[in-house]
């Protein structure tokens, strides 16, 4: 009997202790523990998790160095790639445009046939002036053949082998050519130099030359058609003294950017020499 009172006190009791804590917890009056209670748990957990987050960014820092290196590295290489990409686009179509101008000027002088060919070679001296392309005898070229661009005179066949030949350009120091002014009688000797620089020499000194004056090959001697441009006339030398006037000329050629040239495959050009008259004192 006493056991069954005393079970019943502890129970009441029980009951009495926990209606009286949720009485109070309903009245608010453990709001200020439980959330000092609450703001602990998150700071302790926020505690470890700070902690947790930089051990692993510590062990996982070597894995992400490398392979950012790695992506890095593919990064660079594909970006090697687009830029060469671009530069042979680039130089593709410069040579369709170069090979559109060619056709066009082929076009507008049908009196002439023509070969293209490419440079593949340039002088590596500074004292001579030539290039080599990728054609030869087995494309007809000889010897003396004029050769040019949509702008201009570039030279003329030197030397021929059978898949490649040898230009001569008009720069070269042994160059001479028979010229005349457009729209005027007046005719000279364009010369090259060692420099590259083109020289209108034998001028006499009771005509009148211009800057800007337009210069073509005459055909006298043979060694070249008619007509085709050279290039300008700038800086004019006249002096008294002298016999003869000279002047610059400002090719209409660049000659550092020769890529694509036309061979004039129908032009034979004549050796006059032998039909000089030699003096004999």
């Amino acid at each position: 009997m006493r056991d069954l009172l005393s079970r019943s006190l502890q129970t009441t009791i029980i009951f009495l202790v926990v209606g009286g804590i949720l009485a109070l917890a309903f009245g608010g009056y453990f709001s200020s523990a439980s959330n000092w209670f609450t703001g602990s748990l998150v700071d302790i957990q926020s505690w470890f998790s700070t902690r947790y987050v930089a051990i692993q960014d510590f062990f996982a820092a070597p894995r992400d160095v490398a392979s950012l290196r790695q992506r890095n590295a593919e990064l660079e290489s594909e970006n090697a790639a687009l830029r060469a990409q671009v530069i042979e686009l680039s130089e593709r179509a410069s040579q369709v445009d170069t090979l559109a101008a060619l056709v066009d000027y082929s076009r507008a002088n049908p009196e002439s046939s023509y070969v293209a060919a490419d440079v593949i070679g340039r002088d590596p001296s500074p004292f001579l002036h030539y290039i080599i392309i990728n054609r030869g005898s087995n494309d007809g070229l000889l010897r003396g053949m004029p050769v040019i661009t949509e702008q201009g005179l570039v030279g003329r066949v030197d030397a021929v082998i059978a898949d490649a030949a040898r230009i001569q350009l008009i720069t070269d120091p042994v160059s001479a050519i028979n010229v005349h002014l457009q729209n005027s009688d007046i005719e000279a000797i364009l010369s090259g130099s060692v420099t590259g620089d083109l020289s209108l020499n034998l001028i006499p000194q009771d005509v009148t030359i211009e800057d800007g004056d337009l210069v073509l090959t005459s055909g006298l001697g043979g060694g070249y058609p008619t007509d085709l441009i050279i290039g300008q006339v700038t800086n004019i030398r006249k002096r008294e003294a002298d016999l003869f006037q000279q002047a610059s000329v400002q090719p209409a050629v660049d000659f550092s950017r020769l890529a694509i040239v036309l061979i004039i495959t129908n032009f034979r050009p004549v050796n006059i020499e032998s039909l000089i008259p030699t003096v004999t004192p």
